[in-house]
């Protein structure tokens, strides 16, 4: 997400989760929404009692209600007792329980965080602690007398990070010589402020994964209870450009090379034509480089000066959006071209996508440009999944 009162600051957001050996589901549930007409983002993290199938569909429904009654505004104290009233009791009438963080972000940097029972949020100002002063606010109902949502709200401001968890980050080792006592909230606290400082631009992504995976070595590498660990970064955003089809009319191929070349980021070109064509135009030699590993059985990627690669086109994009669909937080990825693409488009935050839409006479009938529509179609769903899952801000322009 790109905000429009700031178009340099860039909101990086990436979650990690880890579930107890021998469990199919994780107990810990991730939510969000992207909400372009306000301009807010929402984000919901939920744990649900215990873990397994059980605590999944407590979390599941905790996380859908607050999402729904956070875009609706509803007033967090009322949100959360209608939430409450409609997790469903165990058989033996005891209360089900669900724990969540709701994180509002405005696009002009104001944040609002409402927490019911999850570790505090930390926020990382300077390479120090920042705490924004809390209010309380009493969830309604004569049953839930006593329960509190805890409520902060500041301005980001740029290299500001937050780092929210469940309960299962904090308790990892509990038991152990080295926590008695599990983790600590404290001691996350100093590893997640030693990582930042030691690495000042550390991604989101990297310092959930360390302190996750941190959290399963406090475990000997087996979690107990379901870990999660999400980080948000208010950063300078990291430009980038992928080029698929010729421009429609043949007379703007140089316009169309020299609209690239002045592109200030990096850039890749899916599509042999494509290539071939910006090549003549900038006078530039295309080498083409045969991978030792190649499972997808996708055409070779090739070398281009001003480009991170070259790939082909249709079959390759088509492969990527199968890759960014099915995408989770441990997924590892190869050296495929296809997950050399999805590397490159998740290491970025500010996509312009350029779409040729010149038919490719010597693959289809001209009464039937079946691979302009279908190039079309996985673009769409690309940008799509790209705003949608991973935050980017994606930009399409047709030639």
């Amino acid at each position: 997400m790109v905000t429009t009162n700031n178009p340099n600051y860039h909101v990086e957001i990436d979650v990690q989760q880890k579930k107890p050996k021998g469990e199919i589901a994780c107990g810990d549930v991730f939510m969000s929404d992207i909400f372009r007409e306000e301009g807010r983002t929402i984000l919901v993290l939920s744990d649900g009692i215990g873990h397994g199938i059980k605590a999944s569909v407590l979390a599941q429904l905790t996380a859908t209600m607050a999402l729904k009654y956070a875009r609706f505004h509803t007033k967090p104290e009322i949100s959360s007792r209608i939430i409450m009233e409609a997790l469903p009791k165990s058989s033996d009438g005891k209360e089900s329980y669900a724990t969540f963080t709701i994180i509002e972000i405005e696009t002009d940097g104001q944040v609002r965080i409402i927490n019911y029972d999850n570790p505090p949020v930390l926020i990382i100002r300077n390479g120090k602690l920042f705490q924004p002063k809390e209010y309380e606010l009493e969830v309604r109902g004569r049953e839930n007398v006593g329960k509190l949502l805890r409520c902060r709200e500041f301005n980001a401001r740029k290299e500001d990070r937050m780092v929210f968890l469940t309960d299962g980050v904090v308790q990892s080792g509990l038991g152990n010589k080295r926590y008695p006592m599990g983790w600590g909230i404290e001691n996350i606290y100093d590893f997640a402020l030693n990582q930042v400082n030691r690495m000042p631009d550390i991604s989101a992504s990297k310092l959930a994964r360390k302190i996750n995976n941190q959290a399963a070595m406090n475990d000997n590498f087996e979690v107990k209870d379901d870990t999660t660990c999400g980080v948000i970064y208010f950063r300078e955003p990291r430009k980038f450009m992928l080029i698929t089809g010729p421009p429609f009319y043949k007379i703007k191929d140089y316009d169309f090379a020299d609209r690239i070349k002045s592109f200030n980021g990096k850039k890749i070109i899916c599509g042999g034509t494509t290539a071939e064509i910006i090549a003549r135009e900038l006078d530039i030699n295309v080498e083409i480089v045969h991978l030792a590993k190649n499972p997808e059985m996708l055409p070779p990627i090739a070398n281009m000066e001003g480009f991170e690669m070259v790939t082909e086109g249709i079959l390759t994009l088509g492969k990527v959006e199968e890759i960014l669909e099915n995408y989770t937080s441990e997924t590892r990825l190869q050296d495929s071209p296809a997950e050399k693409v999805v590397k490159l488009l998740l290491q970025y935050d500010s996509i312009e996508i350029i779409l040729g839409s010149r038919i490719n006479w010597a693959h289809q009938d001209p009464e039937q440009p079946f691979e302009l529509e279908l190039r079309k179609f996985v673009v769409k769903r690309i940008i799509k999944i790209l705003s949608n899952k991973f935050f980017k801000h994606v930009e399409i322009e047709y030639l």
